[in-house]
């Protein structure tokens, strides 16, 4: 995952955290100062601030103009964006997030299921 990747990721998952019930406190704060710090880092870039403003829209519209905002802005190489965003993704709940608990390295793996309540047959030759 890129910075920029991350970066969106992290708003997306701060975004969803404040209409959820799970929502912690933690990540809503973290939420706030990332969007807080973006805005000084895209200061003079009203597109991107209006993306920034956008992110809470169920469109993913917001992604690609942000994305190439921060790109260019150098976001992706700023210590405190990326801190901002990582303290909301290490905080956030993962089912919300939409990615897996799991890590598992399968190179050279048969006959591998990841997940939960998964049935599989293997017949191997």
């Amino acid at each position: 995952m890129t910075g920029v990747e991350m970066i969106l990721a992290a708003l997306a998952a701060g975004a969803g955290a404040g209409v959820s019930d799970s929502a912690k406190a933690l990540v809503v704060d973290a939420y706030a100062d990332l969007r807080d710090v973006l805005r000084q880092r895209l200061a003079g870039r009203n597109r991107a601030v209006e993306a920034l403003d956008g992110v809470e829209v169920a469109s993913g519209e917001w992604r690609t103009e942000l994305g190439a905002a921060l790109a260019e802005a150098n976001a992706d190489r700023d210590e405190e964006v990326l801190s901002a965003a990582r303290a909301i993704l290490s905080s956030a709940d993962p089912r919300e997030l939409g990615v897996s608990r799991y890590m598992a390295d399968l190179r050279e793996a048969r006959g591998v299921q990841l997940g939960d309540h998964n049935v599989q047959h293997n017949s191997f030759n």
